[in-house]
């Protein structure tokens, strides 16, 4: 094995546009705040955002804040905070991150934008497609900001997606609509959610060529670029910006390509990550990676957020599909072809499976499926034990040892 060199990930030009409009997003939810006619709603990621763009809500997204606070380091700071409120510590850590730093008063927005603090929300909006405890986290909120909580209860672990499901999402997200009136003072309009889903379709679309530039090789972008730029598709959906921070970052990833540059230099291996990502050790993962010449190219996460079947001709109909068919809320079996199908598009050497201590439903190794694919596929395999904030979860020498046998694992296996 070549001796580890102290590489860094490449610059993407398109980050000062990214920074900007972040910060944009942030302090137009602080300023809402402030501003009587204006309206905040708070959403779960992976959520009904367009209907709340519809009635004209500004919308910030606590997942979002809790990622925040793990790539900052800051989690193990508050998450025995909400233990000592009640909250075991074996659920999910972005949501006791969250509501330990509000507990403590503290948010990173505050550092990055010289917010005081999150907004406080008119509305907060649910959709349990990715686990019970997005209902739990948000309940939290109401009760602690005395402010309504609507939400949508989805089929779990679907196998085949069938009409039934979708229509029971359907009119669960129709019955929202009264109470998005009464709080909004809005009355409904169904050619902004229209448009909404429209301008959703197109930036889901982009995110997802962006995402599939890496099917070249050498790629030009690495899953360690893709946990960042993904921001604008997670907090902006509905909105001209992301779909035109993605045409941008889009040409980048063609230039790279057609230039020969690479994310990492000598790329000798492409790798898969299944699972959330371990946000406070993001930089030396990635470091640790370019230094073995290994591209994390493709990953189960970053993809979380193509939604391939919106329709603005079917907007309540194609949202409850879209956010129904979700990986994470599928099937063992389904899962399984998934990732299978990706190993073989991405030209993938190996599969990372991150089992995530607090995130349950975002680790796919607890099945027997990382043994099944190297049964089925031939594909070598790594499960690394962490999480995704807590970092008390998670060995960095160990993970930085395995990860160095399993590159030699590849070695050995190509004959280098």
């Amino acid at each position: 094995m070549p001796s580890a060199e102290n590489t860094k990930r490449k610059k993407i030009k398109a980050t000062s546009h990214f920074k900007r409009i972040m910060a944009e997003h942030f302090l137009e939810a602080d300023s809402a705040v402030k501003d009587d006619s204006q309206k905040v709603a708070w959403c779960t990621s992976v959520g009904p955002a367009e209907l709340l763009t519809a009635f004209g809500f500004k919308l910030y997204f606590p997942e979002n804040h809790a990622a925040m606070l793990g790539s900052t380091r800051k989690s193990n700071d508050y998450i025995p905070i909400a233990n000592a409120a009640g909250y075991s510590p074996d659920i999910c850590s972005y949501l006791t991150s969250d509501v330990g730093a509000y507990l403590k008063n503290q948010t990173p927005l505050t550092k990055a934008y010289e917010i005081e603090s999150i907004p406080k929300p008119d509305v907060l909006a649910y959709n349990t497609n990715q686990c019970r405890d997005v209902q739990e986290w948000l309940s939290y909120f109401s009760r602690e900001f005395n402010v309504p909580i609507l939400g949508v209860n989805a089929p779990k672990a679907v196998d085949v997606l069938e009409e039934h499901h979708i229509r029971d999402v359907e009119e669960q997200l129709k019955s929202m609509v009264k109470p998005l009136e009464r709080i909004s003072g809005n009355k409904f309009e169904p050619e902004a959610l229209n448009e909404a889903v429209r301008l959703s379709k197109e930036g889901t679309t982009l995110w997802r060529e962006v995402l599939e530039t890496a099917a070249h090789v050498p790629s030009p972008l690495t899953f360690f670029d893709g946990t960042i730029h993904m921001g604008p598709i997670v907090v902006m959906r509905g909105l001209q910006k992301a779909v035109d921070y993605y045409k941008e970052l889009k040409t980048e990833m063609e230039d790279r390509i057609k230039n020969g540059i690479a994310a990492v230099e000598g790329e000798r291996f492409r790798l898969y990550w299944d699972g959330m990502p371990i946000w406070g050790k993001l930089r030396p993962l990635s470091e640790q990676f370019a230094s073995l010449k290994t591209c994390i190219v493709a990953s189960t996460y970053c993809n979380s957020w193509i939604f391939d079947s919106f329709d603005p001709n079917e907007p309540f109909y194609s949202m409850a599909k879209a956010y129904t068919e979700i990986f994470i809320n599928r099937s063992e079996r389904i899962k399984e072809q998934y990732i299978a199908d990706m190993v073989k598009k991405f030209k993938i050497d190996g599969i990372i499976f991150h089992d995530s201590k607090t995130c349950p439903n975002n680790s796919n190794a607890r099945y027997g499926m990382p043994a099944r694919l190297r049964e089925n596929m031939g594909i070598p395999t790594l499960i690394i034990s962490g999480d995704l904030n807590d970092l008390r979860c998670y060995s960095e020498e160990q993970a930085k040892t395995n990860i160095e046998a399993f590159i030699e694992q590849l070695e050995e296996s190509k004959g280098e």
